[in-house]
């Protein structure tokens, strides 16, 4: 599955708060969207699930434009996970991650012992399955993001767009929530996140989009992408990249400094 984003153009009214913005995702890709606040991330994710429609340009999932899919199409190829998640009613964990099959059942239907069974695999692979039967107010914020995430696998869609995966979550779990981001990637699945990391992105992208004003700065591997003149430029502060070993294994880091 491959998402094209074409010469996409958004504006609210004032001026325009994408200007041309053209990249791809092929599956197994983890594409990190990068830039200051106020840069366009959240608007290009609403212009992607068909929230928004774009001026100019547009996005296609395998040659469609996400504006001509119906709900329930987008959702069977789609995912949105949001960067938080505020229930009103304490559903157990189990019950909200079948949720995610609303775009698979009927207006009348609830879900069978089969689909009931998957979901328990699923909250199984990302280790949380112990808390199925608790409610979804009474566990953490890294809980909770593993069991959106688990919401969005159970929607069965190839294809996870996630908005600050990490926000608000403890180092541990930040960690958590991204190596499990990473392991789905390597089973085919397509994932979109922004960040305000450049580690992050260094860490755990294999492609990084970095925004200014509104426009693409840069595509391509984060050692390509993520050099200090362009963090300097998206960020306006002197950055210095460095390399580190641990695990056995070469990791680049960056760090701003006065």
């Amino acid at each position: 599955m491959q998402l094209t984003v074409s010469d996409l153009t958004f504006s609210y009214g004032g001026p325009d708060v994408l200007r041309d913005v053209s990249f791809t995702v092929d599956a197994g890709e983890r594409v990190a969207v990068l830039g200051p606040n106020g840069v366009g991330k959240s608007t290009l994710f609403r212009c992607l699930l068909g929230f928004l429609t774009p001026q100019r340009g547009g996005a296609a999932i395998d040659g469609r434009n996400v504006r001509t899919l119906s709900r329930r199409e987008l959702a069977s190829m789609l995912a949105y996970i949001p960067q938080s998640y505020h229930p009103a009613f304490d559903h157990t964990v189990l019950e909200s991650v079948l949720m995610g099959l609303g775009a698979q059942l009927g207006p009348f239907d609830t879900p069978n012992r089969q689909q009931e069974d998957a979901a328990l695999r699923t909250l199984s692979s990302l280790g949380i399955e112990a808390l199925a039967a608790r409610g979804c107010l009474r566990i953490s914020g890294g809980e909770r993001q593993l069991m959106l995430l688990a919401r969005a696998l159970t929607q069965n869609a190839r294809m996870l767009v996630m908005d600050e995966p990490t926000a608000n979550l403890d180092y541990g779990n930040s960690f958590r929530v991204m190596q499990r981001v990473q392991a789905l990637s390597r089973e085919g699945y397509s994932v979109i996140f922004s960040t305000h990391e450049p580690n992050q992105a260094f860490r755990y992208a294999t492609k990084v989009l970095a925004l200014k004003d509104g426009r693409v700065l840069a595509f391509g591997s984060p050692a390509e992408v993520l050099t200090p003149g362009l963090l300097e430029t998206l960020y306006g502060v002197p950055v210095a990249v460095t390399q580190i070993e641990a695990g056995g294994q070469t990791f680049c880091v960056c760090t701003p400094y006065a």
